[in-house]
């Protein structure tokens, strides 16, 4: 592949506005060709997917890739559940931080590096509704400075 080596496909912004993202983790994704050549024109949403850990193998659900068009017999269901491709001692960890008070894994973005398909979890703990209405404040905050400061240097 020539050019960059990490394209965005799809990000979830809602992951970081439900949660404190404290350790990021890039995992592979098991794919069919249908599906890469589906994840290759930017047809794919993580804003209702999940990940969870299953007998020692860790599976996203309810990420939507929707179906080739030229794909015909070949394509899958766009919402079954992929195993993820992690080393045996990561998911160890993440399982058991997991069985932690108030932690879940999140899937964050999905991306094309160097030719693959990569899908970032994190592992997160869930913001309270004062933690959000805090990140909303600082948000709009910021946004009124960007906006003074643009109207005084024109």
């Amino acid at each position: 592949m020539s050019g960059q080596p990490k394209k965005l496909i799809a990000n979830n912004k809602k992951a970081y506005h439900d949660y404190f993202l404290e350790e990021k983790i890039e995992a592979g994704i098991e794919l069919v060709g249908t599906e890469v050549k589906s994840l290759r024109m930017g047809k794919c949403s993580i804003k209702e997917a999940f990940v969870r850990i299953d007998n020692g193998e860790i599976y996203i659900y309810q990420m939507h890739i929707s179906p080739y068009e030229k794909g015909n017999i070949f394509n899958r269901d766009p919402l079954r559940p992929r195993k993820l491709l992690l080393h045996k001692y990561e998911i160890l960890k993440l399982e058991g931080k997991i069985k932690e008070k108030g932690y879940t894994i999140v899937p964050v973005e999905v991306y094309f590096n160097k030719g693959r398909v990569k899908l970032m979890i994190a592992l997160a703990k869930g913001k309270k509704l004062y933690d959000k209405r805090a990140d909303i404040k600082a948000k709009d905050l910021k946004r009124e400075a960007g906006r003074e400061f643009k109207i005084k240097n024109m």
